[in-house]
């Protein structure tokens, strides 16, 4: 006796089974993409996150068309990166040498003002009023305080806007 006569032994599984198993596959990776992407490296999740992330101190200077000063102890190098991108560097450096090292590095901005609420110096340079064409930076401010008579700390920030 043929089965192909009887009609049995064949069941509708095989018109069904495509159907329900599609739904398995894509829920399957779905959550394998969530899971690599929860996993992902650290530097991709600040960046997502625009939390700031240590970087080269020479990266950091660079962004504001700088360079380490001679004598300076440059540390504290971060970049924070969003809709706009921004750079910061601590520099301590002696004292006598930072309106030299200002002059030197933004030759076309205007002089450091002294005192008040921004420290003993501060310098806010743009592309306007004398930012070199070599910094990718928008604007750069530098903060300047004296620690004691041979030492200052400068605040560098780079930024974009």
């Amino acid at each position: 006796m043929d089965m192909r006569e009887t009609g049995r032994g064949r069941t509708r599984w095989g018109l069904i089974l495509p159907f329900l198993a599609a739904p398995v596959v894509v829920l399957g990776l779905l959550v394998a993409g969530f899971t690599l992407w929860a996993y992902s490296e650290e530097e991709d999740d600040a960046a997502r996150t625009g939390a700031a992330a240590a970087v080269p101190c020479s990266e950091a200077l660079a962004f504001g068309a700088a360079e380490r000063p001679a004598g300076s102890d440059v540390r504290d190098c971060s970049v924070q990166r969003g809709i706009d991108t921004a750079y910061t560097a601590v520099l301590r450096m002696p004292r006598g040498e930072v309106a030299g090292w200002l002059r030197g590095t933004y030759p076309d901005a205007p002089e450091p003002r002294q005192g008040g609420a921004c420290g003993a110096l501060c310098l806010d340079v743009t592309s306007e009023n004398g930012l070199p064409g070599t910094a990718e930076a928008h604007v750069v401010q530098v903060r300047v305080e004296y620690e004691n008579a041979e030492t200052a700390r400068v605040r560098f920030s780079a930024f974009t806007m």
